[in-house]
């Protein structure tokens, strides 16, 4: 094989390149045409194949169906990696032809224009990959790549040099349907949808161009572009120069960088949230002239047979990922108006079937899950409501395709990109309360210590909140509270964080306390918190006794092993007081070890410099640098450690 070019070396993105090695598996690689050919911005798990013992045999109608709409307009497949463990060259080769004919589909059959592919080869049995490229589709020689560069802030890489557009399309349908003839219904539904789809490109179809989040008068006004003008083929390398949007006064070749921020704050980090977003309405110029002038009138067509009405509502939206130095034209005839006619259509095979029946609800979300650096497209069944079978099947799938743990729910509408900037118009119950105060804390103090934290956010619960006095009584109480609020900002659970009294009466309830107990002032452990969760949330926990505070060191290894693995807080008891636990820094080599404390008993106002400073929230030694015991020696130690549910 030949050494592919020096200038060429292949650049990569995501922080987690392969995302299964236990067992063979194909990846698709996804890069970009609007970055360098050889850019890897994300991968995507094979998860349909016409031969399951084959790692290289994709069932590539079912790939590119669900692909289309997943995948935004403005990302490719620009190759393919391959896990296990056998011939490289085969493999590589397979991996990239697997590529082609996947890219092929995916563009309708239409030639593309030519492209460098990547195939990648990972051992399963250590950490080597090998890159390969192939230059056309006619060469099967392949070029080894040797050059790999891992980009260090791919971010910033990604959202210097694009935008988002999004696009909404919420679209009634009206269907008269011959009783005498009903079977004629899907026909009808699939004229309408083709007509409705023909629109897009019609003249009298504009599309309005602006700026989301307008700041100054400064900002540029919204650009009308008409369909007509939505037919053009583009040839990236003739734009790729006009990157200032005052060279190009015309709509034709105004590019998408007029409407994204001339200047942004300085960070070194430059997450999704930065991003620059356009915004494009579609409206129908119902009022053009007609050839003839004539005055309005309603006309009267009665129907030759006995017909009902059925009327289809529909709601596209899309998100395409450009380059600023494209034209708004072709960013909108390349990108906006394919990703309807794709979400449309799925949109339509999946109702036609249905059409007799109840209609589903079918309505697309934009996630943008852990790891990865751009958002995905899902359109979900709601029916039935998010925890109907149906509906938990298909995330299950989406966590394999995207490589996601099967115990956390990160694709739930809940965790759906809000582009309004508010989920409603009033605000939520503990909304004002404090979220995730351990943040920015200096360290431990531990010499060589390993820090095992918390994962995801909370809500600091304490004394005299929201204007309840349970000073003396309700630190368990609170610890509660906090732990509910972190399942419900991870999304486990929609229900409100529970009152005291709501604790109180889920305990009587379940028959652990007499009726007596609501409205009183009694303690409350780890067992009856336990109780609450299980009942509440369906969580199980796992609890650890200790006889007393100087075993609680002894602990840290088990207590680091849960905050890596679940991540939940944990609760403390110890005779009267009770604390949340948010992490551990623990050296194994010394047995040394601080405890990350938020500590429930704090009576203040909500704010984070007072509640630091006064050790509310901070790191605490079993034993401080005067000799004084944290935890005391004389009282056992009840430690409630709340396990993830296997949820998605």
């Amino acid at each position: 094989m030949e050494e592919v070019d020096e200038k060429q070396c292949i650049r990569i993105l995501p922080h987690k390149l392969v995302l299964q090695k236990k067992e063979p598996a194909l990846q698709w690689l996804i890069g970009s045409p609007f970055l360098s050919p050889l850019t890897i911005v994300s991968t995507l798990r094979c998860i349909h194949h016409s031969s399951p013992p084959e790692s290289v045999s994709p069932d590539f109608t079912k790939e590119a169906e669900e692909l289309r709409t997943l995948l935004l307009k403005g990302f490719s497949i620009v190759g393919a990696l391959v896990v296990g463990n056998f011939n490289v060259d085969e493999h590589a080769s397979q991996a990239i032809d697997a590529a082609r004919k996947l890219n092929q589909i995916l563009s309708h059959g239409e030639k593309t224009e030519k492209q460098l592919l990547i195939g990648a080869v990972a051992d399963i049995n250590s950490v080597d990959i090998h890159f390969f490229v192939s230059r056309s589709e006619n060469d099967t020689s392949l070029d080894s790549v040797s050059s790999v560069m891992y980009e260090n802030n791919p971010e910033k890489y990604i959202w210097e040099r694009g935008c988002l557009l999004r696009c909404e399309l919420p679209i009634s349908v009206p269907l008269y349907i011959p009783l005498d003839s009903p079977s004629d219904v899907e026909k009808t539904y699939e004229q309408a949808t083709e007509s409705v789809i023909s629109k897009l490109r019609d003249p009298e179809v504009v599309y309005v161009v602006e700026q989301v989040n307008k700041n100054t008068s400064e900002d540029p006004c919204p650009v009308i572009l008409r369909g007509s003008l939505m037919d053009f083929q583009i040839n990236l390398s003739k734009f790729r120069h006009l990157n200032d949007a005052s060279q190009n006064a015309d709509r034709m070749s105004l590019p998408c960088a007029n409407f994204c921020l001339k200047s942004k704050t300085e960070c070194s980090t430059f997450p999704l949230q930065n991003a620059d977003i356009i915004q494009v309405s579609v409206l129908l110029n119902s009022s053009a002239k007609s050839e003839k002038s004539s005055a309005p009138v309603v006309e009267y067509f009665p129907a030759t047979d006995k017909t009902r009405l059925l009327v289809v509502n529909l709601k596209a939206e899309v998100l395409c990922y450009a380059a600023k130095f494209l034209p708004l034209t072709y960013a909108v005839s390349m990108l906006i108006i394919p990703g309807l006619v794709d979400q449309l259509n799925l949109i339509k095979n999946a109702i036609l079937p249905n059409l007799s029946k109840q209609l589903p609800q079918l309505v697309p979300y934009h996630f943008c899950p852990p790891g990865f650096l751009h958002p995905i497209t899902a359109i979900y069944e709601l029916t039935y409501g998010e925890t109907e079978m149906k509906q938990v099947e298909l995330r299950k799938a989406l966590h394999l395709r995207l490589g996601l743990p099967f115990d956390r729910p990160v694709l739930r509408i809940a965790s759906a990109l809000d582009f309004s900037g508010r989920k409603d118009n009033l605000p939520q119950k503990g909304s004002f309360l404090l979220k995730d105060v351990h943040i920015g804390i200096p360290s431990s103090g531990v010499s060589g210590g390993h820090m095992s934290l918390v994962q995801g956010s909370y809500v600091y619960h304490h004394y005299l909140q929201e204007g309840f006095n349970d000073s003396g009584w309700g630190c368990a109480y609170r610890s509660l509270q906090t732990i509910i609020s972190w399942f419900r900002l991870q999304h486990y659970t929609s229900i409100d964080v529970p009152s005291h009294r709501e604790i109180q009466e889920a305990l009587v309830e379940i028959g652990d306390k007499d009726d007596s107990f609501i409205g009183s002032r009694e303690w409350i452990g780890a067992i009856e918190l336990s109780f609450v969760l299980d009942k509440l949330l369906g969580v199980s926990c796992k609890i650890i006794n200790v006889r007393s505070g100087a075993e609680l060191p002894e602990k840290c290894r088990e207590l680091a092993a849960h905050f890596e693995s679940q991540g939940t807080p944990i609760m403390i008891g110890g005779g009267v007081l009770a604390y949340t636990l948010l992490g551990v820094d623990y050296n194994e080599a010394s047995g040394d070890c601080g405890f990350l404390i938020l500590d429930p008993h704090y009576t203040g106002s909500d704010e984070v410099k007072k509640i630091v400073s006064g050790g509310w929230c901070g790191w605490k030694k079993a034993v401080d640098s005067k000799g004084k015991n944290f935890f005391l020696h004389d009282k056992f130690y009840n430690l409630l450690l709340p396990q993830r549910p296997n949820m998605v």
